[in-house]
């Protein structure tokens, strides 16, 4: 897989927010509308093209990267990168999972060396954990937004 990273546009952002997911992955399903748009044209996102320039897949870090009713267990209280991670459905499922998030760890590493990463995962989906776990993360904090339990995992430096 030949990938490359580029700056979120609005074209980008229509097309991700309408991806489509099959049970139980709908929960990441998303709409198009304006606080949607807001939030992945914030400078907070990046696109991952593959090689014919498709989307293969998206990043965000900072509080894009939380589940907001996180805060209050103190899931977020350490000073770390927060990073969210979002692939096309196409390739969901498909093997392409370790090298698609590795890519993005090597670039989150160049940008912070030095910073422990942290990302929350719906507990449901244990591909990704397994995934996040076989690249060296480590669960921490378990909490409930009121519909969903999350899990967050932390890649020491």
């Amino acid at each position: 897989m030949q990938l490359s990273i580029v700056d979120i546009n609005e074209d980008f952002a229509v097309n991700i927010l309408n991806w489509r997911y099959d049970a139980p992955y709908d929960f990441y399903n998303n709409e198009v509308s304006p606080d949607s748009m807001k939030e992945m044209l914030d400078n907070s996102y990046r696109v991952i093209l593959d090689r014919y320039q498709g989307i293969a897949g998206f990043f965000c870090t900072g509080s894009s990267a939380q589940v907001p009713a996180g805060h209050q267990y103190g899931a977020y209280s350490d000073d770390l990168i927060d990073l969210g991670i979002g692939m096309t459905p196409e390739l969901t499922g498909q093997g392409y999972g370790s090298e698609f998030f590795s890519f993005i760890l090597r670039h989150i590493q160049a940008a912070f060396s030095g910073v422990s990463i942290r990302l929350t995962v719906a507990a449901f989906n244990h591909r990704a954990i397994h995934l996040y776990e076989k690249l060296g993360f480590v669960k921490q904090i378990q909490f409930n937004n009121g519909r969903t339990d999350f899990i967050t995992m932390v890649r020491p430096v």
